[in-house]
This record gives structure tokens, C-alpha cells and sequence, in this order.
């Protein structure tokens, strides 16, 4: 019984996040006398039995790559990503080894040293890469997990946030808010991510009876680069539409911006909704309504499948998808013609 009670429940009772469980639990520190008694407590209630991975399973080395643009000022989700996958694995006995990849090691087919070198026992490729540098990947190395994008090709792991719920659920927030001209930011097929949420943002429309002007599906980067670009995409289209649903915080953030300098108050005029509830500090002052994303699960997922792999524990492969939830702050107005 105690070995199908996880990390997570004891949390998600206690109003803490897994780290601060494990710490708990491990006697590490790191939280309250009030709350260490609070989280114990309720782990023998749930009758928790403690994994001791470093005594059960020998520590491994966890190779996590990035590209270099994922990990810029502006993309810190994906740092704090690693971070949580870093103490996790610290939690289990195990190491993690982060190398960044640079946009001419992807072009050239270039391994990372980590592989190369036989520093590590098994990797987690953290955001998306070109499809030929995946497959020369495959090539070389098992096992693989894939963070925060999938591969319908890959026989891997693949852990990922439900995108296409995601959009449809903030879609109809906008719709149960009033609002029936509704554009999407986002720029089609740059990351299965950005698509999945349009899809989800269609299926909404669609099921409201509405019709998606291609003026309201505005890019936001550049699909060769990835880089979002506020100069020559995030266009405003003529016929103004009452909400934007943006496939990040970023561009939500960014787009906002724009419509202050072009005479619009954001909600009064225009409504704005984003998706990860990640602030990215200096980019935008209004609180961004939004779908959050569980950066700390996914990063539990992807770690523990990593380890099942390193270790040779027999598991069902395939794609895992975690669930989020909407937040409201204060980028959406109600409209009164409800």
C-alpha cells in the first residue's frame, strides 16, 4: 500500500511542493517545525513507506541537453525546469550533467560531450530539436526522455504539458467571459506546443459556432530561429478582436506591450490571456491571466523515467501528459453584454 503512495500526495495535502516533501521526509530541512510535523503526519496517515533510492538502486548520471535559445534571460522557465530536476534527482541518488547546445552543433549534427565522453548513463533532451538531430541522437544513445515536447517517431519517453486542453480550456474562459472575436498568438508548427494550443484554441471556436479569420492568428517568431520577434511579427490585425489568447506568458507579456503603445488599455479595451504562468520579470507590469503549467511534475516524470531506463526497470513507454490549470490575474475583462 505504502509503495503506490507518492511524493506528490503527500504534497498536494500538505500545500507543498515535492522538494520540500523529500527534504522533509529525508531530514533534510528546509521547511517549519509546524510543517515538517504537518507533512509527516500526513505521510503515515497515507501509510507513505520511505524509498531510499540511494540504498535501493545505484546513483546514476543524468546527461540533460538544451538549446542554447531555450535558456536565454527570456526563457528561465525551462532553468527553473532544470533546477527541479536537479534537486529530484539529487533526492534519488543520482547527478545531473546540463550541456547547452549551440544553434551550429544542432546544424552540423554535432553530439553532445556528455555522450561523447561516456559521462552519463542516461539523457534528458529538455525542448524540442530538429528532427535529423534527434534521429542522429537515437543513433547513439538509449535511453532517451524527452521534456516538454513529443516525437510521434520516437519509441522514447516523451513528457509533456496537455497543450491542446490547455488552449481549449483558456478559449472558453474567454468565451464564458463574453468574448466572441478571439485571436490566437502564436506562430503555427515552430514547437508541437504552440500547434497543439491553437488546436485546442479551435476546437473551441469551433464549438462556439465561430469563425477563425486568418488576420486573427498572429506569429510571434521566427520558425527558423525560434526567436521571438516584437519588430515584425506580433502584427495587430484591422478588425480588432475583444481577446488574444497567446501561446506563452512571453508573447502575452510582449503583446500587451504593443497594444499600450498603440492607444489600447489592457483589459479595458483589449482582453489578453497567456499560458505557463511564468512572470519573466521586466517584460510586462499586468498580472497575465493564464494556464499553468506543473513545471515541478513534468520534472519528477522526467527524471524518474530516466532513472527506470539507466536502471533497466521495465515500464510502459510512451507519451505521459500532465495537467495543468487556469489562473485568473488581471489581463481579462468581463464584458457586460453577457
Amino acid at each position: 500500500m505504502g509503495e503506490k503512495v507518492r511524493l506528490a500526495d503527500i504534497a498536494e495535502k500538505t500545500g507543498v511542493s515535492i522538494v520540500s516533501v523529500s527534504k522533509a521526509l529525508s531530514g533534510k530541512g528546509g521547511v517549519g517545525r509546524a510543517k515538517l510535523e504537518e507533512i509527516k503526519r500526513v505521510a503515515m496517515e497515507l501509510g507513505y513507506e520511505p524509498h531510499t533510492y540511494a540504498a535501493k538502486h545505484p546513483s546514476r548520471h543524468i546527461g540533460i541537453i538544451a538549446k542554447e535559445i531555450y535558456l536565454t534571460r527570456f526563457s528561465s522557465f525551462y532553468w527553473q525546469m532544470y533546477q527541479y530536476m536537479n534537486k529530484i534527482a539529487s533526492f534519488m541518488g543520482s547527478f545531473t550533467m546540463l550541456e547547452v547546445l549551440t544553434a551550429e552543433m544542432e546544424e552540423y549534427l554535432e553530439m553532445p560531450r556528455i555522450l561523447e565522453e561516456n559521462k552519463i548513463d542516461t539523457l534528458i533532451v529538455l525542448g524540442n530539436l530538429s528532427q535529423r538531430y534527434l534521429d542522429e541522437l537515437e543513433n547513439g544513445f538509449k535511453p532517451i526522455v524527452y521534456l516538454d515536447f513529443a516525437d510521434s517517431r520516437s519509441i522514447h519517453d516523451c513528457v509533456i504539458s496537455d497543450s491542446f486542453y490547455g488552449g481549449y480550456t483558456m478559449t472558453n474562459y474567454l468565451y464564458d467571459m463574453g468574448h466572441t472575436k478571439i485571436a490566437y498568438v502564436g506562430t503555427l508548427l515552430s514547437t508541437g506546443s504552440i500547434t497543439d494550443r491553437y488546436l485546442g484554441y479551435e476546437k473551441s471556436v469551433m464549438e462556439h459556432g465561430g469563425k477563425i479569420k486568418k488576420e486573427w492568428i498572429i506569429d510571434d517568431r521566427d520558425i527558423k530561429t525560434g526567436y521571438t520577434d516584437t519588430e515584425n511579427k506580433l502584427v495587430l490585425p484591422k478588425d480588432m478582436p475583444t481577446a488574444f489568447f497567446c501561446n506563452c506568458d512571453l508573447t502575452a507579456g510582449f503583446l500587451i506591450n504593443k497594444l499600450k503603445k498603440n492607444g489600447y488599455r489592457v483589459p479595458k479595451d483589449i482582453s489578453v490571456a497567456g499560458y505557463d504562468n511564468f512572470n519573466y520579470p521586466g517584460v510586462c507590469e499586468t498580472e497575465i491571466t493564464t494556464y499553468e503549467v506543473d513545471i515541478e511534475e513534468m520534472s519528477k516524470q522526467a527524471v524518474e523515467l530516466a532513472l527506470q531506463g539507466a536502471w533497466g526497470e521495465v515500464h510502459k513507454k510512451g507519451l505521459h501528459i500532465v495537467c495543468g490549470k487556469l489562473v485568473e490575474k488581471n489581463s481579462v475583462r468581463k464584458l457586460r453584454n453577457i
